[in-house]
């Protein structure tokens, strides 16, 4: 059974090994993700059988939302995962009355590319030598919520 909820301190365990072992998250240290029980943020985790698969991190800045941090762990890769826990944020997004969302992935990240695309997610512009080991470019990527569009 396929269950996204908020994540809790307790997940933080599953959440940094999952990042650990994708090299397109961001390698956050113990106290940063720490920090986003604390601050003004949206964490959510996405369970397969009560087992933690994946996680996104999201912040509301001024009516827009950035996603900071998503993964999904390599045997939830490929299955449909991440497309659902996206369209789980994306609702919140839109029921909170946020009307766009943002967020940055490396030029080389197709499959993540492929996702957001998929989510109608544009191309907004472009931050060079973004990420570091290796030195890559970040693609802004923006979403745009239409009047009274649902989410789903």
């Amino acid at each position: 059974m396929i269950k996204v909820r908020t994540a809790t301190p307790a997940d933080l365990p599953s959440m940094m090994r999952i990042a650990s072992h994708a090299v397109t998250a961001a390698q956050w240290t113990t106290q940063q993700y720490e920090q986003v029980f604390s601050a003004d943020r949206a964490v959510w985790v996405i369970e397969e059988d009560s087992r933690v698969m994946g996680f996104l991190v999201g912040r509301p800045i001024a009516g827009e939302w950035e996603i900071e941090n998503i993964a999904i762990s390599g045997p939830g890769r490929r299955r449909g995962l991440g497309s659902h826990l996206l369209g789980e944020f994306l609702h919140h997004v839109r029921s909170s009355g946020g009307r766009e969302v943002s967020l940055e992935v490396r030029e080389s990240n197709h499959a993540a590319r492929a996702l957001y695309e998929k989510w109608a997610f544009i191309d907004a512009g472009r931050r060079k030598s973004y990420y570091k080991d290796p030195s890559e470019d970040a693609l802004i990527l923006k979403f745009y919520f239409s009047p009274g569009e649902e989410i789903g």
